[in-house]
This record gives C-alpha cells, structure tokens and sequence, in this order.
C-alpha cells in the first residue's frame, strides 16, 4: 500500500538508537541535550526544549505564555484539532479566521478585521497561531506587523515545515514568533516516532516549559524556596509528565543531518506531480507565494469534483483498490461537532476553508517513493477522474 506519508529510516538511524540503547540511559539523558542543541543550531533558536510530542508542545506553550479565560487566541480552521486544543487545554478560548486561497494559511486581512470586531465588542485578543500549512509558511512578516499593532503573543505551528525557507531564510520562524512548535511523528520531515520541541528566544518561555514538561519540578538551586541537600527538589506548580526519551532524541539528531535531503527529495516529487496536473482542467497544484520555499511535507491538490463524473468518496475508494491510500487535510476545525457545540460555530463561517476541505486530496510524498509509484499515484488519478 503507498500512504500519503512515512517515515524514511536507514541503517545509521537504528545505529544511533542502538548506541543509547547499549548505553546506561533511556530517558532524560545527554542524547536529549545533544538534539536540542542540534536543533538550535539549523533553526537558530537560543532555547529548545525537546518534548513528547507535538501537541505537548503546543500545551506547554499556552501555560507558558500564560493564557487565561477572558483570552482569545486565533488560529485557522485547516490545521490539525492539536492547534485549536491546545487554547483550549491552557484555559483560553479559540477563535478562527479564513485561509488564503493560495498559499493555504492565514488570511492577514481577516486576521486584522477579527481582531478589529473583538476589539469593537470589548474582547481581549491575546495571541496567533499562524500553521505554515503542507509546508509553506504563512505571511510571518505581515503576522509580526499585526502582532506588535495590537500587542500580541505570536506562535507558530511549524509541524509542517521544517526545511522550508521565509524570505530565503530557513530560521524565519523564531525571528518573528515568541514561539515556534514544531512535531517529530513519523509521516513528518524528520521523526524521533513521538517527538515534538519548542524553540523560542524568550528564557523565560523556555524554563516554564522545561518546568512544567517535568510535573512543574525543580532542582534548580536559586529557585528552591529551601534546600535539603543535593537530592532535593519541589513542584512550585502543576506540571505534566511530557519528557522525551534518549534514543527518540538519538534518532532526532541522526534525522536532522538528512533533513535538507528529505526536502529535496518531497520538491523533487513535486515537481514530477506539477508536470503531471499542471494546466489540466478541475485540478489545482499547490503553488508557492509570499517569497517562500515549500517544504512539502504534503501535496494537497485541489481536485474540483463538482464538475466530475466522480464523487471524493468514489474517489477514495477506488484509489484504494490500486494500493493508493490518500488522505484528507483536514476537515476544517469549525466543522467539528465539539467546536459547533462549545463555541457555536457553523457551517458558512470560513467559505474558503469549507471549498478547500471539498477539494483537498493529500497525494503521497515521502522521500522513500519511488518513481514508478509516483507514476501509478499520477496514471491512476488521471484515469479515474476522467471517467
């Protein structure tokens, strides 16, 4: 079966998992600082904590910047339910605006006029979290220009998009986030299996997370209210078990040498994809905008099935039966049952967003996909789509 996505492992990741393994630690050992400090090197961050994975990233961020009741956070309604959640899980309330029709992220101008209309009724807007969405990030200069017009916390989800470049620079996105998330799961850029981290610049950021990634304990002496001696420690705050295992970061590190070959490997798919469909009528390749350089860790082709002789679901089931397992990204956050219930959004809110969801098909890419899978995924859509 080819997936939309998977891991690409080789010898010298299961030799580096191997040597911690043989080696006298398992969980928070000094395979867990070595990653954190190879990722800050590529992604030019001053801090990373490395943690259990991505939405535990996104959780701890919310605690860390302190987000209360009375507070708004915005996001997009296409992003994985963690982006959403995690306002929810830090006690704040979430809020959505629209997708631009082309690169797929935030819209600015509907980020500004959201954040006009909340003012106007005497809501708090807090924070953004914008998702560098497939791959491709979001306008982060506008972003930043509209975070210091209102004072406001900006973070972003960079799950999709590692190895991307903003303005020919792969570090863009701790120079205009407070912080930035980022996931290791397995269908991802690199992978530690479980894995996830947040980057920022912001000390103070960096050691409530660390704090709280460990059940809001410390030992660090200058902020022990008493010290009984070199084993002692106190929980100052209600923290969670959120830590990272050694042969994950092992893994993490040894990925992050081929990071820039992965991505090479997702554009080169991409193109042979962009050939295929390009021009072709009821298909619409994701394109690239606002001076960036796609990532890819998705292909999300817009296909028009209203003017189809086939429906999505037909679709689907027929590109299963060759072998081909594609994937939806996503069904819009808004959409959900719990989200229309709690906080009474509806059907119509985001139009963009509802068409994309409508059309959206996740084709497979991965570095490991051979070229003759890309040609039957391409031969395959092709024909079905025609008849």
């Amino acid at each position: 079966m080819i997936s939309y996505g998977k891991q690409s492992i080789d010898q010298s990741d299961i030799d580096a998992v191997v040597n911690v393994l043989n080696g006298d630690w398992l969980t928070q050992g000094p395979a867990v600082d070595i990653f954190e400090d190879d990722l800050k090197k590529y992604f030019g961050s001053k801090h990373v904590c490395a943690i259990a994975n991505g939405t535990a990233a996104l959780h701890l961020t919310g605690l860390a910047l302190n987000w209360q009741p009375d507070d708004i956070v915005i996001t997009s309604p296409i992003t994985f339910l963690a982006t959403a959640n995690c306002i929810i899980y830090a006690g704040a309330t979430p809020d959505l605006v629209d997708i631009d029709s082309v690169s797929y992220t935030l819209d600015l101008d509907k980020v500004d006029e959201k954040i006009k209309s909340h003012q106007f009724r005497g809501n708090k807007v807090k924070a953004v979290i914008g998702v560098d969405y497939a791959g491709h990030p979001c306008d982060w200069k506008g972003l930043r220009e509209i975070a210091d017009k209102y004072d406001l916390q900006l973070v972003n989800d960079n799950c999709h998009a590692l190895g991307s470049s903003y303005r020919s620079d792969k570090q863009y996105a701790i120079k205009y986030a407070d912080a930035v998330i980022q996931s290791y799961h397995p269908v991802k850029h690199i992978t530690t299996g479980e894995g996830g981290a947040v980057l920022t610049n912001d000390p103070e950021i960096d050691a409530k997370v660390r704090c709280l990634r460990t059940h809001g304990m410390t030992k660090v002496p200058q902020q022990l209210e008493k010290n009984d001696g070199p084993w002692y420690y106190e929980m100052q705050e209600m923290g969670f078990n959120y830590r990272i295992t050694d042969f994950q970061c092992a893994l993490g590190s040894n990925q992050l040498r081929k990071l820039d070959e992965f991505v090479n490997k997702r554009r080169e798919i991409t193109k042979m994809y962009d050939e295929s469909f390009s021009n072709m009528d009821n298909l619409k390749i994701p394109e690239n905008q606002n001076s960036v350089e796609h990532a890819y860790h998705l292909y999300p082709l817009q296909i028009n099935f209203e003017k189809l002789p086939i429906t999505k679901p037909e679709f689907f089931y027929r590109m299963k039966q060759v072998g081909i397992n594609l994937q939806v990204h996503y069904i819009p956050v808004h959409l959900q049952p719990f989200y229309r219930e709690q906080y009474g959004f509806k059907e119509g809110d985001y139009p963009v967003s509802e068409s994309f969801y409508r059309n959206e098909v996740s084709l497979p890419i991965y570095p490991d996909l051979s070229t003759e899978d890309i040609s039957l995924v391409v031969n395959n859509l092709l024909e079905n789509i025609s008849t």
